[in-house]
């Protein structure tokens, strides 16, 4: 049984698909083993409690700089062993050395079709840009923020009257069906990073990550 560690900073609503993957075979023989949150009253950390999943909450109001935060942060990560670290929806900026510890060994899951719109607020810069689709993009995480080699993509349809509730709704369905999916392909030893490249089945994936339908 391999292990996870998911770090959220919200609602939890991807941590969530996570977890009933794991539980419904989606992901094969792995277990969410904590959750850990930058925020206390974070929705996630009650999704992990109601599940039996370790809750935990670090401040970081309580540490000197990014670079204690993140160092404390490590610590509890690697307390729990993980296989894998999925961000989702987590919230800060990570410092470069954070990042190189878990190279190769950590998931984002961001809300675009990237390399558009990095950073906040995706939804409303798609539809202020009149774009007639979106998505979201699950990357490996490296030093260049939402700049890691993307795995897979999901799109989805933006309609003229859409509000940013409806395409947010729309690409969080996608979201759920997909992070789980790569989570699976990378604790089953199908998916690593290298060269700067995602690999899938010994096959270095093109920049939009993997094509074929599924």
């Amino acid at each position: 049984m391999k292990n996870i560690v998911v770090l959220i900073s919200g609602n939890g609503s991807n941590l969530q698909a996570i977890i009933d993957a794991c539980q419904n075979g989606t992901i094969e023989d792995a277990k969410v083993t904590a959750v850990l949150s930058n925020q206390a009253d974070a929705y996630g950390l009650e999704r992990a409690r109601q599940a039996g999943i370790e809750a935990v909450s670090l401040a970081a109001s309580d540490y000197a700089d990014r670079e204690a935060y993140d160092k404390a942060l490590a610590e509890q990560i690697d307390s729990f062993e993980p296989e894998l670290v999925i961000l989702a929806g987590f919230m800060r900026i990570l410092s470069d050395e954070f990042v190189r510890h878990y190279q190769g060994k950590m998931l984002n899951i961001h809300p675009s079709l990237l390399p558009k719109y990095t950073g906040l607020h995706t939804h409303q810069r798609a539809l202020d840009a009149g774009d007639k689709e979106h998505g979201t993009s699950v990357h490996f995480v490296t030093e260049e923020l939402d700049g890691g080699p993307v795995i897979l993509q999901a799109k989805v349809p933006i309609f003229a009257e859409d509000t940013v509730e409806e395409v947010t709704a729309r690409v969080q369905q996608q979201e759920h069906r997909i992070y789980p999916l790569v989570a699976n392909w990378f604790l089953q030893d199908r998916l690593m990073m290298e060269n700067e490249a995602a690999v899938l089945d010994r096959e270095p994936l093109p920049p939009h990550g993997y094509a074929a339908d599924e």
